[in-house]
Protein backbone atom coordinates (compact mmCIF):
# COMPACT_ATOMS: atom_id res chain seq x y z
CA UNK A 1 0.00 0.00 0.00
CA UNK A 2 1.22 3.65 -1.05
CA UNK A 3 2.98 5.06 2.22
CA UNK A 4 1.60 8.64 0.44
CA UNK A 5 3.09 11.71 2.45
CA UNK A 6 2.44 10.15 5.98
CA UNK A 7 5.18 7.60 6.04
CA UNK A 8 7.89 9.95 7.06
CA UNK A 9 8.96 10.73 10.46
CA UNK A 10 11.88 12.86 11.47
CA UNK A 11 14.42 10.48 12.98
CA UNK A 12 16.15 11.16 16.31
CA UNK A 13 20.25 10.24 17.17
CA UNK A 14 20.43 6.39 16.29
CA UNK A 15 23.41 4.38 17.18
CA UNK A 16 24.67 1.32 15.75
CA UNK A 17 22.56 -0.82 17.70
CA UNK A 18 19.05 0.71 16.08
CA UNK A 19 20.00 0.10 13.25
CA UNK A 20 17.93 -0.66 10.59
CA UNK A 21 17.80 -4.50 9.54
CA UNK A 22 16.72 -6.96 6.70
CA UNK A 23 13.32 -5.88 6.14
CA UNK A 24 12.71 -10.03 4.58
CA UNK A 25 13.39 -10.79 8.74
CA UNK A 26 10.14 -11.86 10.50
CA UNK A 27 11.60 -10.34 13.69
CA UNK A 28 13.91 -7.24 12.50
CA UNK A 29 12.34 -5.05 14.57
CA UNK A 30 13.32 -6.51 18.00
CA UNK A 31 16.58 -5.84 16.93
CA UNK A 32 15.94 -2.11 18.08
CA UNK A 33 16.64 -1.81 21.84
CA UNK A 34 13.76 0.48 22.82
CA UNK A 35 11.34 -1.95 20.80
CA UNK A 36 12.82 -4.66 22.22
CA UNK A 37 12.16 -3.52 25.92
CA UNK A 38 8.75 -2.63 25.19
CA UNK A 39 7.58 -5.92 23.27
CA UNK A 40 8.93 -7.47 26.71
CA UNK A 41 7.19 -5.46 28.92
CA UNK A 42 3.79 -5.91 27.19
CA UNK A 43 4.13 -9.68 26.73
CA UNK A 44 4.07 -9.90 30.62
CA UNK A 45 1.56 -7.16 31.06
CA UNK A 46 -0.70 -8.95 27.90
CA UNK A 47 -0.61 -12.19 29.47
CA UNK A 48 -2.26 -10.96 32.78
CA UNK A 49 -4.52 -8.69 30.77
CA UNK A 50 -5.78 -12.23 28.98
CA UNK A 51 -5.88 -13.77 32.33
CA UNK A 52 -8.03 -10.61 33.64
CA UNK A 53 -10.07 -11.14 30.29
CA UNK A 54 -11.22 -14.55 30.80
CA UNK A 55 -11.30 -14.48 34.78
CA UNK A 56 -13.89 -10.99 34.56
CA UNK A 57 -16.09 -13.32 31.82
CA UNK A 58 -16.64 -16.59 33.39
CA UNK A 59 -16.85 -14.38 37.15
CA UNK A 60 -20.23 -12.59 35.69
CA UNK A 61 -21.42 -15.70 33.71
CA UNK A 62 -21.14 -17.65 37.35
CA UNK A 63 -22.54 -14.60 39.36
CA UNK A 64 -25.59 -14.07 37.02
CA UNK A 65 -25.58 -16.87 34.69
CA UNK A 66 -26.24 -14.69 31.20
CA UNK A 67 -24.80 -14.32 28.24
CA UNK A 68 -26.06 -10.53 28.13
CA UNK A 69 -24.01 -9.59 31.32
CA UNK A 70 -20.99 -10.92 29.53
CA UNK A 71 -21.95 -8.49 26.50
CA UNK A 72 -22.94 -5.86 29.06
CA UNK A 73 -19.44 -5.70 30.81
CA UNK A 74 -17.89 -6.16 27.24
CA UNK A 75 -20.05 -2.89 26.59
CA UNK A 76 -19.17 -1.02 29.28
CA UNK A 77 -15.31 -1.87 28.77
CA UNK A 78 -15.28 -0.15 25.54
CA UNK A 79 -17.72 2.47 25.74
CA UNK A 80 -15.77 5.13 27.08
CA UNK A 81 -13.88 4.74 23.69
CA UNK A 82 -16.90 4.96 21.70
CA UNK A 83 -17.79 8.38 23.85
CA UNK A 84 -14.01 9.96 24.26
CA UNK A 85 -11.37 8.35 21.69
CA UNK A 86 -11.59 11.00 19.57
CA UNK A 87 -10.19 13.32 22.29
CA UNK A 88 -7.81 10.73 23.64
CA UNK A 89 -6.31 10.76 20.02
CA UNK A 90 -5.64 14.98 20.05
CA UNK A 91 -4.07 14.29 23.67
CA UNK A 92 -1.87 11.61 22.30
CA UNK A 93 -1.26 14.11 19.66
CA UNK A 94 -0.09 16.64 21.49
CA UNK A 95 1.37 14.85 24.76
CA UNK A 96 4.82 12.85 25.04
CA UNK A 97 4.40 9.41 24.40
CA UNK A 98 6.43 7.81 27.28
CA UNK A 99 5.11 9.52 30.02
CA UNK A 100 1.77 9.15 29.31
CA UNK A 101 2.19 5.36 28.73
CA UNK A 102 3.61 5.47 32.24
CA UNK A 103 0.95 7.18 33.73
CA UNK A 104 -1.80 4.96 32.03
CA UNK A 105 -0.34 1.39 32.28
CA UNK A 106 0.29 2.33 36.32
CA UNK A 107 -3.33 3.53 36.35
CA UNK A 108 -4.53 -0.10 34.76
CA UNK A 109 -2.49 -2.12 37.18
CA UNK A 110 -4.43 -0.76 39.40
CA UNK A 111 -7.42 -1.72 38.71
CA UNK A 112 -7.02 -5.30 38.09
CA UNK A 113 -5.19 -4.85 41.54
CA UNK A 114 -8.21 -3.52 43.07
CA UNK A 115 -10.69 -5.76 41.94
CA UNK A 116 -8.63 -8.45 42.84
CA UNK A 117 -8.94 -7.07 46.51
CA UNK A 118 -12.87 -7.21 46.40
CA UNK A 119 -12.88 -10.64 44.47
CA UNK A 120 -10.54 -12.44 47.39
CA UNK A 121 -12.32 -10.86 50.33
CA UNK A 122 -15.85 -12.47 48.88
CA UNK A 123 -17.20 -9.19 48.58
CA UNK A 124 -17.11 -8.80 44.93
CA UNK A 125 -20.80 -8.15 42.59
CA UNK A 126 -21.34 -8.00 39.64
CA UNK A 127 -22.12 -4.04 39.39
CA UNK A 128 -18.08 -4.11 40.67
CA UNK A 129 -17.24 -5.50 37.62
CA UNK A 130 -18.82 -3.28 35.75
CA UNK A 131 -17.24 -0.62 37.11
CA UNK A 132 -13.53 -1.87 36.99
CA UNK A 133 -14.44 -2.53 33.07
CA UNK A 134 -15.51 1.31 32.48
CA UNK A 135 -12.73 2.40 34.75
CA UNK A 136 -10.21 0.35 32.32
CA UNK A 137 -12.39 1.64 29.40
CA UNK A 138 -11.72 5.14 30.34
CA UNK A 139 -7.53 4.33 30.96
CA UNK A 140 -7.70 2.70 27.70
CA UNK A 141 -9.06 6.16 25.81
CA UNK A 142 -5.91 7.37 26.21
CA UNK A 143 -3.49 3.98 26.58
CA UNK A 144 -4.47 3.00 23.20
CA UNK A 145 -3.64 5.66 20.84
CA UNK A 146 -0.30 6.04 22.72
CA UNK A 147 0.85 2.60 22.78
CA UNK A 148 -0.33 2.54 18.93
CA UNK A 149 1.51 6.48 18.01
CA UNK A 150 4.43 5.52 20.47
CA UNK A 151 5.57 2.48 18.00
CA UNK A 152 7.39 4.71 15.30
CA UNK A 153 8.98 6.39 17.48
CA UNK A 154 11.07 3.42 18.45
CA UNK A 155 11.29 1.82 15.61
CA UNK A 156 10.87 4.48 12.82
CA UNK A 157 9.54 4.22 9.19
CA UNK A 158 11.48 0.96 7.75
CA UNK A 159 10.50 -1.06 10.20
CA UNK A 160 6.76 0.19 11.06
CA UNK A 161 5.25 -2.69 9.40
CA UNK A 162 6.90 -5.51 10.49
CA UNK A 163 6.65 -3.64 14.17
CA UNK A 164 2.76 -3.35 14.32
CA UNK A 165 2.81 -7.35 12.80
CA UNK A 166 5.13 -8.21 16.40
CA UNK A 167 2.76 -6.23 18.44
CA UNK A 168 -0.07 -8.48 17.48
CA UNK A 169 2.34 -11.46 17.40
CA UNK A 170 2.93 -10.43 21.28
CA UNK A 171 -0.55 -10.05 22.21
CA UNK A 172 -1.52 -13.02 20.73
CA UNK A 173 1.16 -15.14 22.39
CA UNK A 174 0.18 -13.68 25.97
CA UNK A 175 -3.26 -15.21 24.66
CA UNK A 176 -2.09 -18.63 24.59
CA UNK A 177 -0.93 -18.47 27.93
CA UNK A 178 -3.01 -16.28 29.38
CA UNK A 179 -6.63 -18.04 29.15
CA UNK A 180 -4.68 -21.28 30.05
CA UNK A 181 -3.31 -20.06 33.56
CA UNK A 182 -6.53 -18.41 33.92
CA UNK A 183 -8.45 -21.71 33.48
CA UNK A 184 -5.95 -23.15 36.18
CA UNK A 185 -6.24 -20.88 38.06
CA UNK A 186 -10.22 -19.82 38.48
CA UNK A 187 -10.92 -23.83 38.72
CA UNK A 188 -7.90 -24.22 41.69
CA UNK A 189 -8.17 -20.92 43.55
CA UNK A 190 -11.23 -18.60 41.90
CA UNK A 191 -10.79 -15.59 39.99
CA UNK A 192 -9.15 -13.10 42.51
CA UNK A 193 -5.49 -14.58 41.88
CA UNK A 194 -6.05 -13.96 38.32
CA UNK A 195 -7.07 -10.33 38.80
CA UNK A 196 -4.10 -10.01 41.41
CA UNK A 197 -1.43 -11.38 38.86
CA UNK A 198 -2.83 -9.05 35.85
CA UNK A 199 -2.50 -5.71 38.23
CA UNK A 200 1.11 -6.92 39.34
CA UNK A 201 1.88 -8.06 35.35
CA UNK A 202 2.10 -3.91 34.59
CA UNK A 203 4.85 -3.43 36.70
CA UNK A 204 6.92 -5.18 33.74
CA UNK A 205 5.60 -2.33 31.13
CA UNK A 206 6.48 0.80 33.42
CA UNK A 207 10.32 -0.93 34.29
CA UNK A 208 10.85 -1.03 30.39
CA UNK A 209 9.84 2.24 29.40
CA UNK A 210 11.75 3.59 32.41
CA UNK A 211 14.87 2.07 30.81
CA UNK A 212 14.22 2.88 27.35
CA UNK A 213 17.15 5.09 25.33
CA UNK A 214 15.37 8.39 24.98
CA UNK A 215 18.18 9.66 22.15
CA UNK A 216 17.56 6.74 20.56
CA UNK A 217 13.90 7.62 19.81
CA UNK A 218 12.53 9.10 16.69
CA UNK A 219 10.91 12.23 17.98
CA UNK A 220 7.41 13.14 16.37
CA UNK A 221 6.82 17.10 16.62
CA UNK A 222 3.45 17.73 19.34
CA UNK A 223 1.30 19.25 18.00
CA UNK A 224 0.07 22.74 20.00
CA UNK A 225 -2.96 23.15 21.67
CA UNK A 226 -5.53 24.70 19.50
CA UNK A 227 -9.45 25.00 18.30
CA UNK A 228 -11.06 22.43 15.64
CA UNK A 229 -7.95 19.34 16.08
CA UNK A 230 -10.86 16.96 16.55
CA UNK A 231 -12.33 18.19 12.83
CA UNK A 232 -8.87 18.10 11.51
CA UNK A 233 -8.23 14.82 11.90
CA UNK A 234 -11.86 13.68 11.08
CA UNK A 235 -11.69 15.80 7.74
CA UNK A 236 -8.01 14.37 7.04
CA UNK A 237 -9.56 10.87 6.99
CA UNK A 238 -13.06 11.22 5.06
CA UNK A 239 -10.89 12.54 1.85
CA UNK A 240 -8.80 9.67 1.97
CA UNK A 241 -10.11 6.52 0.52
CA UNK A 242 -6.92 4.25 1.49
CA UNK A 243 -7.66 5.48 5.30
CA UNK A 244 -11.76 5.24 5.16
CA UNK A 245 -12.10 2.32 4.06
CA UNK A 246 -10.22 0.05 5.85
CA UNK A 247 -11.79 1.79 8.97
CA UNK A 248 -14.87 1.27 8.04
CA UNK A 249 -14.39 -2.43 7.33
CA UNK A 250 -13.25 -3.08 10.70
CA UNK A 251 -15.61 -1.16 12.75
CA UNK A 252 -18.22 -4.13 11.33
CA UNK A 253 -15.54 -6.60 12.10
CA UNK A 254 -14.91 -5.24 15.25
CA UNK A 255 -18.30 -4.44 16.51
CA UNK A 256 -20.55 -7.65 15.34
CA UNK A 257 -17.46 -10.17 14.34
CA UNK A 258 -14.67 -9.94 17.38
CA UNK A 259 -17.49 -11.25 20.43
CA UNK A 260 -15.69 -14.13 21.14
CA UNK A 261 -16.36 -14.07 24.87
CA UNK A 262 -20.13 -14.11 24.53
CA UNK A 263 -20.10 -16.88 21.88
CA UNK A 264 -17.44 -18.92 23.40
CA UNK A 265 -18.79 -19.08 26.89
CA UNK A 266 -22.40 -19.83 25.58
CA UNK A 267 -21.04 -22.52 23.72
CA UNK A 268 -18.91 -23.67 26.74
CA UNK A 269 -22.33 -23.54 29.08
CA UNK A 270 -25.32 -24.35 26.92
CA UNK A 271 -23.59 -26.30 24.02
CA UNK A 272 -20.95 -28.36 25.28
CA UNK A 273 -21.73 -28.43 28.82
CA UNK A 274 -17.80 -27.71 29.55
CA UNK A 275 -16.26 -25.67 32.39
CA UNK A 276 -13.69 -23.03 32.66
CA UNK A 277 -11.01 -24.99 31.35
CA UNK A 278 -12.73 -25.36 28.45
CA UNK A 279 -13.66 -21.65 27.87
CA UNK A 280 -9.69 -21.15 28.52
CA UNK A 281 -9.04 -23.92 25.87
CA UNK A 282 -11.33 -22.38 23.16
CA UNK A 283 -9.75 -19.18 23.94
CA UNK A 284 -6.13 -20.44 23.15
CA UNK A 285 -7.09 -22.27 20.13
CA UNK A 286 -8.29 -19.14 18.64
CA UNK A 287 -4.95 -17.36 19.81
CA UNK A 288 -3.22 -19.91 17.90
CA UNK A 289 -5.22 -19.09 14.98
CA UNK A 290 -3.82 -15.55 15.61
CA UNK A 291 -0.26 -16.01 16.61
CA UNK A 292 0.18 -17.86 13.64
CA UNK A 293 -1.50 -14.88 11.45
CA UNK A 294 0.47 -11.90 13.09
CA UNK A 295 3.77 -14.12 12.23
CA UNK A 296 2.91 -14.30 8.67
CA UNK A 297 2.18 -10.47 9.01
CA UNK A 298 5.58 -10.19 10.01
CA UNK A 299 6.79 -11.76 7.20
CA UNK A 300 4.99 -10.42 4.39
CA UNK A 301 6.06 -6.70 5.82
CA UNK A 302 3.67 -5.43 3.84
CA UNK A 303 0.00 -4.23 3.69
CA UNK A 304 -2.44 -4.30 0.38
CA UNK A 305 -6.18 -4.08 0.41
CA UNK A 306 -6.71 -7.06 -1.14
CA UNK A 307 -5.42 -9.18 1.63
CA UNK A 308 -7.30 -6.80 4.19
CA UNK A 309 -10.76 -8.02 2.19
CA UNK A 310 -10.07 -11.22 1.23
CA UNK A 311 -9.23 -11.76 5.19
CA UNK A 312 -12.20 -10.44 6.13
CA UNK A 313 -14.93 -12.35 3.70
CA UNK A 314 -12.83 -15.89 5.29
CA UNK A 315 -13.30 -14.71 8.41
CA UNK A 316 -16.81 -13.94 8.43
CA UNK A 317 -17.36 -17.22 6.18
CA UNK A 318 -16.06 -19.31 8.98
CA UNK A 319 -17.93 -17.84 11.70
CA UNK A 320 -20.83 -19.27 9.89
CA UNK A 321 -19.72 -22.19 9.21
CA UNK A 322 -18.11 -22.88 12.94
CA UNK A 323 -21.62 -21.76 14.68
CA UNK A 324 -23.34 -24.85 12.69
CA UNK A 325 -20.36 -27.44 13.90
CA UNK A 326 -21.97 -30.36 14.70
CA UNK A 327 -19.08 -32.18 16.84
CA UNK A 328 -17.27 -30.34 19.49
CA UNK A 329 -13.64 -30.89 17.94
CA UNK A 330 -14.81 -29.78 15.17
CA UNK A 331 -15.97 -26.30 16.55
CA UNK A 332 -12.72 -26.69 18.70
CA UNK A 333 -10.51 -26.76 15.28
CA UNK A 334 -12.23 -24.12 13.32
CA UNK A 335 -11.38 -21.92 16.00
CA UNK A 336 -7.65 -21.69 14.92
CA UNK A 337 -8.42 -20.54 11.35
CA UNK A 338 -10.93 -18.23 12.61
CA UNK A 339 -8.43 -16.34 14.39
CA UNK A 340 -5.78 -16.33 11.75
CA UNK A 341 -8.36 -14.58 9.49
CA UNK A 342 -9.20 -12.19 12.17
CA UNK A 343 -5.81 -11.27 13.17
CA UNK A 344 -5.32 -10.75 9.55
CA UNK A 345 -8.24 -8.09 9.04
CA UNK A 346 -6.84 -6.72 12.52
CA UNK A 347 -3.05 -5.86 11.35
CA UNK A 348 -3.06 -5.35 7.96
CA UNK A 349 -6.11 -2.83 8.45
CA UNK A 350 -4.05 -0.99 11.63
CA UNK A 351 -0.55 -1.20 9.87
CA UNK A 352 -1.90 0.18 6.34
CA UNK A 353 -3.14 3.43 8.25
CA UNK A 354 -0.33 3.86 10.13
CA UNK A 355 1.97 3.97 6.84
CA UNK A 356 -0.51 6.41 5.12
CA UNK A 357 -0.88 8.46 7.69
CA UNK A 358 1.29 11.91 8.32
CA UNK A 359 3.03 11.96 11.36
CA UNK A 360 1.83 14.75 12.85
CA UNK A 361 -2.13 13.75 12.56
CA UNK A 362 -1.29 9.81 13.53
CA UNK A 363 -2.43 10.26 17.06
CA UNK A 364 -5.64 11.33 15.79
CA UNK A 365 -6.37 8.94 13.01
CA UNK A 366 -5.44 5.37 14.98
CA UNK A 367 -7.91 7.04 18.04
CA UNK A 368 -10.48 6.75 15.44
CA UNK A 369 -9.33 3.53 13.59
CA UNK A 370 -9.60 1.98 17.68
CA UNK A 371 -12.77 4.12 18.25
CA UNK A 372 -14.24 2.18 15.26
CA UNK A 373 -12.94 -0.73 16.04
CA UNK A 374 -13.80 -1.48 19.24
CA UNK A 375 -16.01 1.59 19.99
CA UNK A 376 -19.18 -0.29 18.38
CA UNK A 377 -18.62 -3.01 20.58
CA UNK A 378 -20.99 -1.18 23.18
CA UNK A 379 -23.65 -1.47 20.44
CA UNK A 380 -22.67 -4.68 19.03
CA UNK A 381 -21.86 -6.96 22.02
CA UNK A 382 -25.47 -6.22 23.92
CA UNK A 383 -27.39 -6.76 20.56
CA UNK A 384 -25.42 -10.29 19.75
CA UNK A 385 -26.02 -11.02 23.85
CA UNK A 386 -29.32 -10.85 23.51
CA UNK A 387 -29.72 -12.82 20.15
CA UNK A 388 -27.18 -15.80 21.73
CA UNK A 389 -29.71 -15.52 25.04
CA UNK A 390 -32.99 -15.51 22.59
CA UNK A 391 -32.21 -17.89 20.05
CA UNK A 392 -29.14 -20.01 21.70
CA UNK A 393 -25.65 -20.04 21.17
CA UNK A 394 -25.32 -20.98 17.22
CA UNK A 395 -27.65 -18.59 16.02
CA UNK A 396 -25.76 -15.54 18.05
CA UNK A 397 -22.37 -16.74 16.41
CA UNK A 398 -23.67 -17.16 12.68
CA UNK A 399 -25.83 -13.60 12.83
CA UNK A 400 -22.27 -11.84 13.40
CA UNK A 401 -20.23 -14.18 10.78
CA UNK A 402 -22.96 -12.83 8.39
CA UNK A 403 -22.90 -9.05 9.47
CA UNK A 404 -18.83 -10.02 9.01
CA UNK A 405 -19.24 -11.38 5.80
CA UNK A 406 -21.89 -8.92 3.65
CA UNK A 407 -19.41 -5.67 5.17
CA UNK A 408 -16.47 -7.75 3.24
CA UNK A 409 -18.28 -8.36 0.32
CA UNK A 410 -20.01 -4.92 0.36
CA UNK A 411 -16.39 -2.70 0.80
CA UNK A 412 -15.07 -4.78 -1.30
CA UNK A 413 -17.49 -3.65 -4.30
CA UNK A 414 -17.06 -0.23 -3.15
CA UNK A 415 -13.45 -0.17 -3.20
CA UNK A 416 -13.83 -0.98 -7.00
CA UNK A 417 -16.66 0.83 -7.98
CA UNK A 418 -17.66 3.54 -5.44
CA UNK A 419 -14.88 4.94 -3.64
CA UNK A 420 -13.15 7.33 -5.53
CA UNK A 421 -11.33 4.35 -6.46
CA UNK A 422 -10.68 2.18 -10.16
CA UNK A 423 -9.43 -1.29 -10.43
CA UNK A 424 -6.19 -1.25 -12.77
CA UNK A 425 -4.51 -4.43 -14.07
CA UNK A 426 -0.76 -4.75 -14.99
CA UNK A 427 2.38 -7.20 -14.86
CA UNK A 428 2.36 -6.39 -11.21
CA UNK A 429 -1.27 -7.68 -10.09
CA UNK A 430 -4.23 -5.49 -9.58
CA UNK A 431 -4.15 -2.29 -7.84
CA UNK A 432 -6.85 -0.01 -6.66
CA UNK A 433 -6.26 3.79 -8.09
CA UNK A 434 -7.94 6.56 -6.52
CA UNK A 435 -9.61 8.71 -9.61
CA UNK A 436 -7.85 11.43 -8.06
CA UNK A 437 -4.64 10.53 -8.66
CA UNK A 438 -3.35 11.11 -5.60
CA UNK A 439 -2.40 7.73 -4.36
CA UNK A 440 -1.94 4.33 -5.43
CA UNK A 441 -3.32 2.18 -2.97
CA UNK A 442 -2.24 -1.79 -3.98
CA UNK A 443 -4.12 -4.53 -3.24
CA UNK A 444 -1.85 -7.53 -5.04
Amino acid sequence: MSTGTGADSAPGHTSTTTRPASRNSMFSSLRIRNYRLFATGQVVSNTGTWMQRIAQDWLVLSLTGSASAVGITIALQFLPMLMFGLYGGVLADRLPKRPLLLATQGAMGLTGVALAALTLAGHVQVWHVYLAAFVLGLVTVLDNPARQTFVPEMVGKDQLANAVSLNSANFQSARLVGPAIAGVLITAVGSGWAFLLNGLSFAAPIAALLMMRTRELHPVERQPRGKGQLREGLRYVAGRPELIWPIVLVGFIGTFGFNFPIWLSAFVGTVFHGDAGTYGLFNTLIAAGSLAGALLAARRGHSRLRVLVAAAVLFGGLLVVTAFAPAYWLFAVLLVPIGMFGLTVNVTANSSVQMATDPEMRGRVMALFMMVFTGGTPLGAPLVGWITDTYGARVGMAAGGAVSLTAALAIAVVLSRVGNLRVSLSRHGVTFVPTTDRTLVKAA
